[in-house]
C-alpha cells in the first residue's frame, strides 16, 4: 500500500524524542514502510541521503540510520520483550563521531497489575534527566491519560472519546486546553462505503488548521483536503487539495494536487524485486523524473536453509 508522506512522517516520530500531545507508544512494523514479506534490511537511497531499516524475524524494527552524508548520521536502536518496546536510544553523529550530548535514551516499563499503565523515561547519555511519561489506559485499552514531568513542572493531557450519530471523536486536552481533535466517520458513495477523518489542530486552544482524508474500502487514501483556520471569518477555508489513483495491487499512480488555481500531476513507476509484484526497488516520480530505489534483503525461509 502506498503511503502519502510515509518517510517524512516515520523520521520524525523515529528521530523526535517528544511530542507535543499524547500518543501510544509506538512499535513500528515492516509494513510501515510499505513492505512485505520476511524483511531483514531495507536501504532507501534518495538524492537527499540514505535511510537504512533492520527488522527481527517477527517484523519488527531493530534498527534504523539516517545518513544525511558520509560523515554525518543519525542512529536510532529499538529493544523489545514479548513485542513489546523497552528501550530506544537515539544517538547522534557528526564528522563521524558520536555526540553524546545530542542523544537521548528511552525507558519503558509497563504496569499491568490493574488498567495497563507504560511508564517512559527520557535521559540524555550526558546521564541528565530530561523526561518522564507516564500513558495510562482504560479497560479496553484505549490511552485516556498522560502525564510529563521534567525539570519545568507536570503537565496532563487528557484523551477523551465520544461517539454520536455515527460519527466517533477522539480529543486531546493538555491541562484542559484542546490541542487536536479527530473525528471519524462513513459515507456511501457510488455503492461503497468510505472512511471520513478530519483532523482539528488548535494553538493555544483556538482553532489553526485541519485536514479532512476520505479513505477507501481498502483502507487506500483517496481524498486530502487542506484548510486555514480564518479568524477573521471564524470558519475554516479549504487550501490545497489533493486526490490519489491506485493500481489494482493498491500501488499509488498518480496524484493530483489542486492549490488555488494551480494544479499539479505526480506520476509513480515502480519496479519490483519479483516477477509477480513483491516489494518494489525503484520508484520514479513524473515528470521530475525524481526516484528512489531501495535495496532489500530478506530472511531465510527452512527450505531454503536446507537447500544450502
Amino acid at each position: 500500500m502506498a503511503k502519502k508522506y510515509l518517510s517524512i512522517i516515520l523520521l520524525t516520530l523515529l528521530v523526535s524524542p517528544l511530542f507535543f500531545y499524547a500518543q501510544e507508544v509506538k512499535v513500528f512494523t515492516v509494513k510501515d514502510f510499505d513492505l512485505r514479506d520476511s524483511v531483514k534490511t531495507c536501504l532507501v537511497s534518495t538524492k537527499y541521503g540514505k535511510e537504512e531499516y533492520n527488522f527481527n524475524k517477527e517484523g519488527l524494527l531493530t534498527k534504523s540510520v539516517t545518513r544525511y552524508n558520509d560523515a554525518d548520521y543519525d542512529v536510532v536502536i529499538y529493544k523489545y520483550a514479548n513485542g513489546e518496546l523497552l528501550e530506544k536510544r537515539s544517538e547522534t553523529y557528526r564528522d563521524n563521531k558520536f555526540d553524546p550530548s545530542t542523544s537521548i535514551a528511552h525507558f519503558f516499563e509497563s504496569d499491568t497489575t490493574s488498567n495497563r499503565k507504560v511508564i517512559e523515561k527520557i535521559i540524555s547519555y550526558d546521564k541528565e534527566f530530561l523526561d518522564s511519561y507516564i500513558y495510562h489506559y482504560d479497560d479496553k485499552g484505549d490511552l485516556v491519560r498522560m502525564i510529563r514531568t521534567n525539570n519545568e513542572g507536570t503537565d496532563e493531557t487528557l484523551v477523551e472519546y465520544k461517539k454520536y450519530k455515527g460519527e466517533y471523536t477522539v480529543t486531546y486536552l493538555l491541562n484542559e486546553v484542546p490541542l487536536k481533535s479527530i473525528r471519524t466517520s462513513t459515507r456511501k458513495k457510488n455503492g461503497t462505503v468510505q472512511k471520513i477523518v478530519l483532523t482539528k489542530e488548535f494553538l493555544k486552544g483556538e482553532p489553526n488548521r485541519a485536514i479532512e482524508e476520505v479513505f477507501d474500502a481498502n483502507d487506500l487514501l483517496i481524498e486530502r483536503q487542506e484548510f486555514d483556520y480564518k479568524v477573521t471569518e471564524k470558519k475554516f477555508v479549504p487550501t490545497i487539495r489533493t486526490s490519489y489513483n491506485y493500481d489494482k495491487n493498491g500501488m499509488l499512480e498518480s496524484e493530483i494536487i489542486v492549490d488555488g488555481k494551480s494544479t499539479e500531476k505526480k506520476e509513480y513507476i515502480y519496479q519490483f524485486d519479483g516477477e509477480e509484484g513483491g516489494n518494489w526497488i525503484k520508484k520514479i516520480i513524473k515528470p521530475d523524473n525524481a526516484y528512489t530505489t531501495r535495496k532489500i534483503t530478506y530472511y531465510k525461509t527452512e527450505s531454503e536453509k536446507k537447500e544450502e
